[in-house]
């Protein structure tokens, strides 16, 4: 039996959720492409370097691309052919991200053998392995978070702890997919709910908790009843299914984790910090795939819906296909008057055409048909957009401070802190595009620290150079000193008095250099015209020219008189 959550989030939305759309079908499987351009880049953190050349034969799950060092402890993902064929091409494509972008894609000539490579097994007894074990095999299947943010899912199967004092005790499956249109892990859910109990028990047994919580929205009740049905007398010990109210954004982390516990995320601070580890529900599919059948993460499931697409479905694609493949698959029908949405309408990315590839996060291609743009108007401080965000910030002030470019007040303000849900966007008045003034500033705030951290290494970098020549000159004389006294002192000479000579020049040319930049004292008091016939005395002093010689008045040379004409 399900339970139902006892707490909830501040702010949020109601929201139409237009989810029947594409839920009238089983999960289909997209066709083989003739060529897959799969990127380098699918994942947060550093990019994988192809290990592959042009020509090369791969084969499906074969791995192409990675940093090589095999350190479960990188930030980084694998990335693994889809299909069988032959590598055409490693060049610069269009990748799908908020800003138009190309990235490096290994382009795949696809065979339509679709032939697994020889090293794809499944693990025998999986249980019985520790903790880094696990974590190698799903670091070499690349698998990365699969609610949209791709963060690599190995490094949160670590068991240590920032917080020695709040131990990992609580495991957060987050099944609630808010967002208006999206089906794909409801879908999932249904078709495979015994795997993702599976997986569930792998990332328990690897961060050796027992008790979690599965946190899905109230209007998934198909969903809700496969999970019910795949736990047995054990699991229903250690996993508890929790139906929260649909609300958006009741996915995002640390609403989730609010509704379900009653605990609140500080500012700064990680799910971690409080002893709960967060993670998708396909992902835990992803994990269960790579350990009963040794599979790496190259296909995901994949909601096209919205309009002008005559067959909306969820479709199990393979990375690299491209958007325009799929889309045709369900019937589409293009027009100049479309938006096409990775993701779904409240925060996914709005591309400019449908020739991008599918990539680990593509979670929903949407095409929305246009509405009629209305201009901003100046903000009439209703303060709706406070009511309504669900991270407790001040919408308005950050859109001021943006706008001025005020990036310290915006610091302030925890600008970082907004997860970009869109929900002040969607209530203003004045159709202020706020998150888009929000990520400019993000972008800005990012750049300058980038830059400066790139000018402060050049600087302590010039400086030790600096401190070496000096280091080094300082030797060299020291040396040479000891070379000039080894030398006097084996030919009797006593140098004892010309180093005292020589210090105590040095001494009085310092003490003159003292005098000479040192600032006047009780001339801060002074008239101009007394200041200006000081300088003058100034500069007839460095001129060493003699003062009775000078016509102060008329800049004319005096001739001295001769003494011998009286």
């Amino acid at each position: 039996m399900s339970l139902f959550a006892k707490y909830k989030f501040n702010g949020g939305l109601k929201l139409a959720g237009h989810k029947k759309i594409s839920m009238q079908e089983k999960i289909a499987d997209a066709t083989i492409p003739a060529q897959l351009i799969v990127p380098l880049q699918q994942h947060i953190g550093r990019v994988a370097k192809p290990i592959v050349n042009i020509g090369d034969k791969v084969l499906k799950g074969q791995c192409i691309a990675c940093l090589g060092d095999n350190k479960n402890n990188t930030v980084t993902a694998a990335i693994h052919a889809p299909s069988s064929g032959e590598v055409i091409a490693i060049e610069q494509h269009v990748i799908p991200s908020m800003l138009k972008q190309t990235g490096d894609c290994i382009t795949i000539k696809t065979d339509g053998k679709d032939t697994w490579h020889n090293d794809i097994n499944p693990i025998n007894d999986p249980l019985s392995l520790d903790n880094d074990s696990l974590k190698q095999i799903i670091f070499e299947a690349g698998i990365v978070g699969l609610g949209g943010a791709g963060f690599p899912t190995h490094l949160k199967l670590t068991t240590k702890n920032s917080n020695k004092e709040k131990p990992i005790d609580t495991l957060i499956i987050n099944a609630a997919e808010c967002e208006p249109y999206i089906t794909c892990d409801a879908a999932l859910i249904q078709e495979q709910a015994t795997r993702i109990i599976q997986g569930i028990q792998f990332i328990q047994h690897a961060l050796k908790i027992k008790k979690c919580i599965i946190g899905i929205e109230d209007n998934k009740p198909q969903a809700i009843k496969a999970l019910e049905l795949a736990l047995d007398d054990k699991t229903q010990e250690q996993i508890e299914i929790t139906q929260v109210p649909t609300r958006y954004p009741a996915g995002g982390e640390k609403q989730l984790i609010q509704v379900l516990t009653g605990k609140q995320i500080p500012i700064n601070k990680l799910p971690r910090d409080l002893g709960m580890i967060c993670h998708n529900v396909a992902t835990t599919y992803a994990v269960a795939n790579a350990i009963l059948d040794g599979t790496p993460l190259i296909e995901r499931i994949v909601t096209v819906t919205g309009d002008n697409i005559e067959h909306p479905k969820n479709m199990r694609v393979l990375f690299g296909t491209l958007m325009s493949e799929v889309l045709n698959s369900c019937g589409y029908t293009e027009s100049n008057n479309q938006d096409i949405i990775m993701g779904g309408p409240m925060m996914g990315i709005h591309l400019d055409s449908a020739n991008y590839p599918v990539i680990k996060t593509t979670n929903c291609i949407l095409v929305k048909n246009n509405k009629t743009k209305t201009d901003p108007l100046p903000c009439i401080r209703c303060g709706e957009c406070a009511r309504v965000c669900p991270a407790n910030l001040l919408p308005q002030q950050l859109f001021w401070y943006s706008r001025s470019k005020d990036y310290d007040r915006l610091q302030e303000h925890q600008i970082f802190s907004c997860i970009e849900c869109g929900c002040c966007d969607y209530v203003c008045p004045s159709h202020i595009p706020l998150v888009q003034f929000y990520r400019f500033a993000k972008n800005e705030i990012w750049t300058q620290e980038s830059d400066k951290k790139i000018s402060d290494h050049a600087r302590e970098r010039h400086e030790y150079r600096q401190y070496r020549l000096e280091r080094k000159k300082a030797e060299d004389a020291e040396r040479k000193a000891k070379k000039k006294a080894l030398l006097n002192k084996k030919q009797g000479i006593d140098t004892s008095a010309d180093d005292a000579k020589k210090s105590a020049i040095e001494a009085a040319l310092q003490r003159v250099k003292e005098k000479q930049t040192a600032v006047p004292k009780n001339t801060s008091h002074l008239t101009v015209e007394q200041q200006k016939k000081i300088k003058e005395v100034d500069r007839r002093r460095s001129n060493k020219i003699n003062p009775a010689a000078i016509d102060t008045t008329t800049k004319n040379t005096i001739k001295p008189k001769d003494d011998n004409n009286g």
